[in-house]
């Protein structure tokens, strides 16, 4: 239900394997997948001690179990900033999306309650031990977080380690019709190499990816 894939970072499971991510460390879940995750993912999180509920960024397949696992669990809901407003108004996810037929059926089979946010992330702050850091573009406030001290990033969707639709794996930029700004996203995937050489990313969508060069010179090269 949970694999530890590094000291204290744990990812979900979920099926088919790797397609919707969700992960735990320094007691803090990040993202909560779609609306018909909350009971699996509550589940899954026994005996884990958890003290907040972070999201990467306001879709439909990163905050739609939000609602009932803060519920559940008395977690206090962290947002980015930029995203906060649709966290607690979803219906502003749908208003914010490309206009896809793709797009239009994620929002209406995926997009969860919304729910009171605590804390409005902002860009530096602290979570877990990871460094947020502003990366917009799939969404108007994505974030990204850094632990700078053994190189773990947690990504979101500014990029994936596999094709949403094919779900053939490798290094991808997120499906611009799912992504309000394409230009600003490759933005912020591009400034994403002065990282350096992360030694495991976690996406939103794929397996964690281990080749730090690797994915340092796909971000220098966009």
């Amino acid at each position: 239900m949970a694999t530890e894939l590094a000291p204290g970072v744990f990812q979900l499971g979920s099926f088919p394997a790797n397609s919707i991510n969700a992960y735990v460390s320094g007691g803090v879940l990040f993202d909560a997948k779609t609306r018909h995750d909350g009971k699996r993912i509550v589940k899954a999180l026994r005996g884990h001690q958890l003290t907040a509920h972070a999201l990467t960024h306001a879709h439909p397949d990163h905050q739609g179990a939000s609602h009932h696992v803060c519920t559940e669990l008395g977690l206090p809901y962290w947002v980015p900033d930029g995203d906060a407003d649709a966290a607690q108004d979803p219906s502003l996810i749908g208003a914010r999306q490309p206009s896809h037929p793709l797009a239009t059926l994620f929002v209406k089979t995926m997009t969860g309650p919304g729910h009171p946010v605590d804390r409005r992330l902002q860009d530096g702050d602290n979570v877990g031990g990871f460094r947020v850091i502003d990366a917009p573009g799939h969404s108007a406030g994505h974030v990204v977080y850094w632990r700078e001290a053994d190189g773990v990033l947690i990504l979101g969707d500014v990029l994936n380690a596999m094709d949403i639709i094919t779900t053939r794996k490798g290094l991808t930029l997120p499906k611009d019709f799912v992504t309000p700004d394409p230009a600003r996203n490759r933005k912020s995937a591009r400034a994403l190499a002065d990282l350096g050489e992360p030694s495991l990313v976690l996406f939103g969508h794929g397996p964690p990816w281990r080749d730090g060069a690797a994915f340092r010179r796909f971000c220098a090269a966009l």
